[in-house]
């Protein structure tokens, strides 16, 4: 087996034993390229087939050719999708201390735990890795949350030779990271591998590309030429800047985004 072959097979056996033990059980799809991958690795574990619903948690401030993604692929994949909303500004998080564009992010925060409790979600399946930000590389694959979504990174329960935890009390939740163990690189070397369709907004164009995708208001281009799959994987053999240099909240205070995290955030 490959690098490759072995993400991928991992991948998919955490995806079987989230199906198996967690009812009810949604993915989340964000339209990014982990995203994309994470719902391509579905596919492959069930057949062709993503046995539970895909819900996008809209800030209704995306991208406009993330919209026009969404509307082919959803039905291209024949995906169950779910659109929730998340609340306008002023119906936002009450932590006035957020910087600001960590309080428009923190929208996403209160939309998923509304969609969490209308559906009576069990367990949630995100596209999140380890090495795209420092409190992230804190994550268990199963995940608690507590009632109200906020995760306790000093407390986490042990995950040995692959056997996760599901037992929780009634009100609680999982998150289950399929991704965890990618990096940035592999994601991009199993894109060109599987041919996954991804937003064309990560292909340079006069210089600028995005090398991560949020709100359209808090997210920048970086400068880049990397107008192909090749050479953005040449580009990231060569960079140190980290991959969110291009998310506003990430410039913000040093720990909003473990506030974030800690809080619900995806």
């Amino acid at each position: 087996m490959t690098h490759l072959d072995r993400l991928e097979s991992q991948s998919i056996y955490i995806l079987r034993e989230a199906f198996n033990r967690i009812e009810p059980l949604a993915m989340l799809w964000s339209l990014g390229k982990d995203s994309n991958v994470m719902v391509w690795l579905a596919h492959k574990a069930f057949f062709g087939h993503v046995p539970f619903p895909v819900i996008h948690i809209d800030t209704g401030k995306k991208f406009p050719e993330m919209y026009a993604f969404r509307e082919r692929y959803a039905s291209e994949w024949k995906l169950n999708l779910i659109l929730e909303h998340c609340p306008p500004l002023e119906e936002g998080p009450d932590d006035m201390s957020l910087p600001p564009a960590a309080r428009s992010a923190a929208r996403k925060t209160l939309g998923l735990q509304a969609a969490i409790k209308k559906h009576g979600l069990r367990g949630i399946i995100a596209g999140i890795r380890r090495d795209e930000e420092s409190i992230r590389a804190k994550e268990r694959v199963f995940s608690p949350r507590g009632d109200s979504g906020q995760w306790d990174f000093r407390d986490q329960p042990p995950e040995f030779w692959g056997h996760f935890h599901t037992d929780l009390p009634a009100g609680t939740h999982l998150r289950i990271h399929p991704l965890l163990h990618w990096t940035e690189r592999d994601i991009w070397r199993y894109i060109r591998r599987e041919g996954i369709p991804i937003v064309d907004l990560y292909f340079a164009r006069n210089g600028k590309r995005y090398r991560s995708l949020g709100d359209s208001d808090i997210t920048f281009p970086v400068d880049s030429n990397a107008a192909t799959i090749d050479e953005i994987i040449a580009e990231l053999d060569a960079t140190t800047a980290p991959e969110r240099a291009g998310r506003a909240m990430d410039r913000e205070t040093e720990d909003a985004f473990e506030r974030l995290r800690a809080a619900g955030y995806m």
